[in-house]
């Protein structure tokens, strides 16, 4: 299958909030990147390297268990917006689907499961990129998908592999095991207290970096961190697991300590920050996507706090996705100027609000009749 319009759905099944931790933890991604013998890769790759990469990936993807009824997306046959989606829904990087000034090369394609949460970027930094994403965290989850799929894969294609070094890539900080895993977190209680810088400063002394919500050179908004491994020469899959993992639970801890000091210290004050964010998601009329992310991040520390316990944390991580520019115009049908797309967004997150039914402050979870902390 190779319709875009025929998977609408296509890449969304984390946003179902059904993992642990899933107030904190909106995603689990593991990522494996893998490069073919025989063929130049990164810079040096040719067209004829990247188109052939890509027709091996497709004479056996249909053969493979992991990808079954995959739907394959080249970028050239694409417009610019349907590139873009791909990208606000993670299946896709920036490199992969080209610019404005520049577009997609020959050869890059985007494979998606039909069955499970998996997806390859064909000829993107490497030739192959691996990646599941999973609701939560559930890294040996999203690592189970991964390493399977590759299993697979290593069967049936001769992957470029030094004895010494492991698997070989474009980027050396990916060279040995190739293993990137990152863990999307929501940090509104370590902002709000002043400790995220602490907190952030501790990750680079334990090997770990933070980008934001698109991966490297994003721009961090809303209070979304993803937290990753930096290197991976040395050290088993395993290893980089447990580490991460670790270390992701101590942030949750810490976050959650976060909290409880806004409650017990700057409780009124909280209280009126998430109900200014949720009257404003409500029923402004003009929102761009940093300021809906900014008060998305309120609403949701509402919810976890069970100060708005009548909204869904499916339907914020769907109002996160959906009102990105490019799904916006999909669903309009035509380009949007940057006033027209903030007027759709804000629509749009009215509509779904709305569908959610109005949340009152004065209901049975108001200030006055709710349980102190601890009680």
């Amino acid at each position: 299958m190779s319709t875009f319009d025929a998977v609408p759905d296509l890449g969304l099944n984390w946003l179902d909030a059904s993992g642990d931790h899933a107030e904190i933890v909106l995603s689990t991604r593991v990522r494996l990147a893998r490069n073919l013998q025989g063929h130049a890769f990164g810079p040096r790759a040719r067209v004829n390297d990247r188109e052939a990469v890509l027709s091996r990936v497709r004479q056996h993807s249909d053969r493979l268990d992991s990808l079954e009824g995959a739907t394959v997306l080249h970028m050239p046959d694409l417009d610019a917006r349907r590139r873009t989606i791909l990208l606000e829904r993670r299946l896709a990087s920036r490199e992969l689907i080209g610019s404005a000034d520049a577009e997609p090369a020959n050869g890059t394609a985007v494979v998606v499961s039909g069955r499970h949460p998996l997806n390859v970027m064909v000829n993107e930094e490497d030739h192959l990129r691996l990646q599941s994403v999973v609701s939560g965290l559930r890294l040996r989850e999203a690592w189970s998908q991964v390493d399977r799929l590759d299993e697979e894969l290593g069967r049936e294609l001769p992957y470029a592999f030094h004895h010494e070094f492991g698997f070989l890539t474009s980027c050396p900080t990916n060279t040995g095991t190739g293993l990137r895993a990152s863990v999307l977190v929501h940090l509104p209680g370590l902002v709000l207290t002043k400790e995220i810088s602490k907190v952030l400063h501790a990750l680079g002394q334990v090997g770990l970096t933070f980008r934001g919500l698109y991966g490297e050179g994003s721009e961090v908004v809303g209070n979304f961190f993803q937290i990753s491994n930096q290197t991976t020469l040395g050290k088993s899959e395993e290893d980089l697991l447990d580490h991460l993992d670790q270390v992701v639970r101590k942030v949750i801890q810490h976050e959650r300590e976060a909290r409880q000091v806004l409650l017990r210290d700057a409780g009124s004050v909280t209280e009126d920050k998430i109900w200014r964010a949720y009257g404003l998601l409500r029923y402004a009329r003009s929102l761009s996507f940093e300021e809906l992310m900014n008060l998305l991040s309120g609403v949701r520390l509402g919810v976890s706090l069970k100060l708005l316990p009548e909204l869904r944390v499916y339907t914020l991580n769907k109002l996160m996705i959906f009102t990105q520019p490019a799904h916006l115009e999909e669903a309009a049908g035509r380009d949007l100027t940057p006033s027209e797309s903030d007027a759709h967004r804000a629509a749009f997150v009215r509509r779904i609000l709305g569908s959610e039914g109005d949340v009152s402050p004065d209901g049975p979870e108001s200030s006055d009749e709710r349980p102190a902390p601890g009680a």
